[in-house]
């Protein structure tokens, strides 16, 4: 089935649109025409748009996002698409077409290489000499939800949009979290 077989299309003379494309080819060929006659049907084409998404019209699902055993780079790459609404056909960069994203078990995500021993987070607190360095494994042990947080932050726009969209990603330590009543939807890696 073709798109243009659900069209409702109909010309004149009553023929669908499919029948009436079929007949202008034969009839090219038949001609030895190397371009379309100028009679040709034009209805489908003349409503072509660029479908731009406004504020409000999409409405935002919940996706759950096991991170146990997970690449941390790669678990960030697909909430951060989830978060922008990469994955939906509607997106538009300058408004929010994102769902909501709830990860869980963050202690438990995989890191390559020697990550967990060579990468530091720096924090300032604003005082002289107030800088204070944490390796990734410390991280994990006090504060594992902000790895991921972090990690996905890094890989959206940097504005106000961006900021707004961070707001929607929700991150667990453990494999519980506290958005049973939304039903979100089991997302695989």
């Amino acid at each position: 089935m073709t798109g243009l077989e659900s069209t409702s299309f109909r010309s004149a003379s009553g023929a669908t649109l499919e029948e009436e494309w079929r007949q202008a080819g034969a009839e090219i060929l038949s001609k030895g025409l190397t371009r379309p006659p100028e009679n040709l049907p034009m209805a489908p084409f003349l409503h072509m748009k660029t479908f731009l998404a406004k504020k409000g019209m999409v409405q935002p699902k919940w996706h759950l996002i096991d991170a146990d055993g997970v690449v941390l780079g790669r678990l960030a790459v697909k909430a951060a698409n989830l978060l922008r609404g990469r994955h939906r056909a509607a997106y538009t960069a300058n408004v929010d077409t994102g769902d909501f994203v709830i990860v869980v078990n963050a202690a438990k995500v995989a890191l390559t290489g020697k990550k967990d021993e060579q990468n530091r987070y720096m924090t300032f607190s604003g005082y002289v000499g107030g800088e204070i360095y944490r390796k990734m494994s410390e991280m994990r042990e006090r504060r594992p939800e902000f790895i991921i947080q972090h990690a996905v932050k890094g890989m959206l726009p940097k504005n106000r949009l961006a900021r707004k969209m961070l707001t929607k990603l929700k991150v667990f330590p453990g494999p519980s979290h506290t958005h049973e009543a939304q039903n979100p939807v089991k997302f695989a890696i």
